[in-house]
């Protein structure tokens, strides 16, 4: 072999999962223009998660091959005009994504807990009155969302934890993870994770290491129901 041989990206499983979704599109199974099977059906033929079919589907609608309709179904699109067989990487997984991040920052923040100064919980009260503000105007507030996350993290005096938790949540801007934000957060959504972020700083303000993990947890695994299972 001449020269280092070429390392292959592992593929992931949104990408397998909408790969087959293809192949049954182009053997003619499903035709242009119709409705794939529900999604609980879709999923045990394939001998996935639905979490994970959400995914596969999302990857499919964003390089063009079919559309969610929200409450109607997923449709079949006219073969793209730049079509391929292999769905090229979009970003994390999501669902893997939330993992992370719970597994991360339920480390995290218990550190910061013991840790945290007035300084540090005076801002966190202001980006969670800003962030209040950010919903009330209808708008989504991803800034204000980060900053919390993120001021939490440098108070762990872990500058590699802080670097980690900030790589993890700027992943939220891959093409795979905005598809999502588009399609499955709203007022609502918002207003349910700016009380969960009141919780967090309850326990953060009672200087309570395990409160502020469980706390995070849940808060974590309350975005992924919302954000990925809807």
């Amino acid at each position: 072999m001449n020269g280092q041989a070429k390392i292959m990206e592992p593929r992931r499983l949104y990408q397998q999962i909408a790969d087959q979704i293809r192949e049954l599109i182009e053997s003619g199974e499903f035709q242009t223009g119709s409705r794939l099977p529900p999604e609980r059906e879709l999923a045990q033929r394939l001998g996935v998660s639905r979490p994970s079919l959400r995914e596969g589907l999302i990857a499919l609608e964003i390089d063009g091959s079919v559309e969610i309709r929200m409450g109607s179904g997923v449709y079949v699109l006219p073969e793209p005009v730049q079509s391929s067989t292999r769905t090229k990487s979009l970003g994390e997984s999501p669902t893997e994504l939330m993992q992370a991040r719970a597994a991360l920052e339920g480390t995290t923040i218990v550190l910061a807990a013991s840790r945290i100064d007035a300084d540090a919980l005076k801002t966190l009260r202001s980006t969670l009155d800003a962030m209040r503000n950010e919903i009330e105007a209808g708008r989504k507030p991803l800034d204000q969302d980060r900053q919390f996350h993120i001021i939490i993290a440098e108070q762990s005096a872990n500058s590699v934890l802080a670097r980690l938790v900030a790589d993890l949540f700027d992943e939220r801007h891959s093409p795979m993870s905005a598809q999502f934000r588009v399609k499955f957060e709203d007022k609502n959504t918002w207003t349910f994770a700016l009380q969960e972020h009141e919780a967090i700083l309850a326990a953060l303000e009672a200087k309570d290491p395990l409160l502020a993990q469980s706390t995070m947890h849940s808060h974590l695994d309350s975005s992924r129901r919302r954000w990925v299972e809807n």
